[in-house]
């Protein structure tokens, strides 16, 4: 399938987001645009193979606008899927048992741009519908919200009140309380329970932005992990929050919202802030470091957006796969090949790669 026909059958997930290149009003409004590229060579495939790649968020928000997908490559089936829970979109590729070598090439355009909420002032946005605020506030397989993790978030957000406190006070504890463990593999799979359990509050950002999202959603503020992936360096001078060269195959990231009534959705990152006391340089920043106060205050309410947002899904099955298993979340290229699931964490098990670049003309 050529790239004209991917834009054929993928037209009813991407119409409502197909937008034109930027103009000079979207620019004047802070608005980047940015083309990622994910290449995927399934490696060893024997028998039919299959790979599932991330596409950039179906739905435009204030923050991310989606451009255009397209692909090219020697699979014999391609097309754009969607989960009809969380939304989240990918492309879903397949190879016959004779093709010995299966390649895939996407390439996503999209615009971001910065992230911040005077907290201080409501905005009047809307509030969530009752079936929305129930959605959000749910548990899923990894992220309880009874138990030991509901027993934390009670303990946690004590004498705070109305949705803002009582994300501040988790915040905050979240930042004060865990740590980023370089030695957990990929972004972690936000066990939450196992963590407060055990008393191992290390990760890395699946595991604690699931913790900040399973303990505001114990107290009933509704909250949300976001997947994705950074795009280019940090315009902060932070070197620990970008990619410091085209190279983004190793730089997925995940992050968090809340909810908050006369807000809206508001973004936070207390991993991010582990993150830059862990490998800022020259690393080990104490708490009191002035880059780290820097970072705390802004991850509030703020995501700089070097970032492209995939989805905010959770409990993901793949369609088509031939295990039964459920992944977290999807923020990898996954693949598989003679009903065999490849380590998505892992991009040499699959020999995929992700190139990023700023297009400012």
């Amino acid at each position: 399938m050529n790239r004209r026909k991917f834009l054929q059958s993928s037209a009813a997930v991407t119409a409502a987001q197909a937008l034109p290149w930027p103009s000079l009003a979207l620019a004047a409004e802070g608005w980047r645009t940015f083309e990622a590229v994910t290449r995927v060579q399934v490696v060893d495939p024997f028998g039919v193979a299959r790979a599932w790649i991330p596409l950039p968020l179906a739905t435009d928000t204030g923050w991310q606008r989606t451009l255009d997908n397209a692909w090219t490559g020697n699979a014999s089936r391609a097309e754009v899927l969607r989960d009809s829970k969380y939304g989240l979109t990918f492309l879903y590729a397949e190879w016959p048992e004779k093709e010995m070598n299966p390649v895939l090439e996407v390439t996503s355009r999209f615009m971001t741009r910065d992230r911040a909420a005077d907290l201080a002032a409501p905005r009047g946005a809307r509030d969530l519908a009752g079936g929305e605020r129930a959605f959000f506030t749910a548990p899923t397989e990894l992220i309880p919200t009874d138990g030991i993790v509901r027993e934390t978030a009670l303990k946690v957000t004590r004498g705070a009140k109305g949705d803002v406190e009582k994300a501040r006070a988790i915040y905050e504890w979240i930042v004060d309380n865990t740590f980023r463990d370089g030695k957990v593999k990929g972004c972690g799979v936000g066990d939450i329970k196992a963590m407060l359990e055990t008393g191992n509050l290390g990760g890395k950002c699946a595991d604690l932005n699931a913790l900040f999202v399973g303990l505001a959603r114990a107290v009933d503020v509704p909250a949300r992990d976001v997947y994705g992936v950074r795009v280019a360096a940090s315009k902060h001078g932070y070197k620990s929050l970008g990619i410091g060269s085209p190279n983004a195959s190793k730089a997925q990231h995940c992050r968090a919202e809340f909810f908050a009534q006369g807000h809206g959705w508001v973004a936070v990152d207390p991993a991010d802030v582990r993150k830059v006391v862990l490998e800022e340089p020259p690393g080990n920043l104490a708490m009191n470091d002035p880059r780290v106060l820097a970072a705390r205050k802004r991850l509030f309410g703020g995501w700089e957006m070097n970032w492209l947002a995939y989805n905010m899904g959770h409990d993901v099955r793949l369609p088509h796969a031939t295990h039964a298993a459920k992944l977290p979340y999807l923020m990898y290229t996954n693949a598989e090949a003679d009903g065999e699931l490849r380590d998505q964490m892992d991009p040499d098990s699959i020999q995929y790669s992700i190139t990023a670049r700023e297009i400012t003309a």
